[in-house]
Parts: C-alpha cells; sequence; structure tokens
C-alpha cells in the first residue's frame, strides 16, 4: 500500500503504548493520531471532534469514548496526542508501565463521547466481520 511500516521502538511487544511512543518517534507534526486498524467503521468526523475538544479543552490527550447502557466507556487507542509527550512515554515506557490508563492519567485527558458505540466495533475474525456486515449484536 505504499505506507512505511516501522517496528515497536520498545522490545517484546509493550502494548498499544509501544506503537504510540514508535509513532511518536516518526511523528514530523505537532500532533498524532491513533486508530486502531481492526476498527474500519470509527467516525469520519473522529479527528476533528478529538481536535476541538483538545483545544478548548487546554488539554494535552483527547480520546474517544463511547455510551452504552448508561456507562461511558473510554477508546483509549483512538487518541489524538501532542507529539510533544514523546519524552514523557519514552521514560513511561523505560520504567516496565504498560496500562494507556496511567500513563493517560499523568497528562491533562479530555473525553469525547461518540453516541455509536458499534462505530469502535472491532473486526478480529470472520465472523466479526459478517456481524458488523449484518449489523447483529
Amino acid at each position: 500500500m505504499g505506507a512505511p511500516v516501522w517496528p515497536d521502538v520498545v522490545p517484546d511487544y509493550a502494548g498499544p503504548l509501544a506503537g504510540w511512543l514508535t509513532g511518536l518517534e516518526h511523528c514530523a507534526t505537532p500532533f498524532m493520531m491513533t486508530v486502531p486498524c481492526d476498527t474500519p467503521n470509527f467516525p469520519v468526523d473522529l479527528v476533528e471532534r478529538l481536535a476541538v475538544a483538545l483545544t478548548q479543552g487546554g488539554a494535552e490527550i483527547a480520546m474517544a469514548a463511547t455510551r452504552e447502557n448508561d456507562e461511558t466507556h473510554r477508546q483509549p487507542v483512538f487518541c489524538l496526542i501532542k507529539a510533544a509527550l514523546r519524552e514523557t512515554l519514552a521514560a513511561f515506557l523505560n520504567a516496565g508501565n504498560r496500562k494507556i490508563a496511567a500513563y493517560t492519567g499523568q497528562h491533562r485527558c479530555v473525553e469525547v463521547v461518540f453516541d455509536d458505540a458499534r462505530a469502535f466495533f472491532n473486526v478480529n475474525t470472520s465472523a466479526d466481520l459478517q456481524q458488523l456486515q449484518t449489523g447483529a449484536r
């Protein structure tokens, strides 16, 4: 597809934050957007809404959230993060930490609630894809 692919800069599959750090190591802009590759129907206004919330909230990180059954659920891998956080993330990972919530909890973070939780549905198997295509729950 012509897109560069970089191995994680942290060894031994350190989880999603290792991917964030790898992205930040190559980021040439003031912000980096992360979206998992197994979620094909994320909202088309995702980046715009996260950017507005980050700017208006004076935040360093903006992440998506969904509301289901009157509960809000963070979708932390759908996030807009300031590239300037690269050093704090490297230190966090080098200290052996791996939890997204623990890292984002150290920074000014805002959540943006999206009404359609199905837009964040993960497709990892053929059955998942069929479920997404048919709208079955």
